[in-house]
């Protein structure tokens, strides 16, 4: 994306207040790099090749683990339970697990929460 000519880039998962200091940035001639951006950026690699996980399936995944249902943590994050069940289904897909118990496994033997 730098190589191409972006002087800023955020993910879909940004929140207003980030677009709008990004756009505020970019308007000054800085460069703009979202938090999840730069936590990709700064990231060390995963053990054993894990797919990594955006900032927003790290949240889920620590609700999870933390015991709540789709329906409490979309409720804390103020989205939809369908978006909570989209995140869940794609967190067991990345990581080859077929059930809820088994993710959180893999992501407390990985360090990952």
């Amino acid at each position: 994306m730098i190589v191409s000519g972006a002087s800023g880039y955020v993910l879909k998962d940004a929140g207003k207040h980030e677009i709008f200091e990004g756009v505020k940035a970019v308007m000054k001639g800085k460069t703009y790099f979202g938090r999840s951006v730069s936590e990709v950026l700064r990231k060390p690699e995963l053990p054993a090749g894990l797919p990594a996980l955006t900032r927003r399936e790290k949240e889920v995944l620590e609700l999870i683990a933390d015991g709540n249902t789709n329906q409490e943590i979309a409720d804390a994050l103020f989205v939809d339970v369908t978006t909570i069940d989209f995140h869940r289904k794609n967190m067991l897909s990345k990581y080859k697990v077929k059930n809820t118990a088994a993710l959180v496994k893999v992501a407390v033997s990985n360090k990952l929460i």
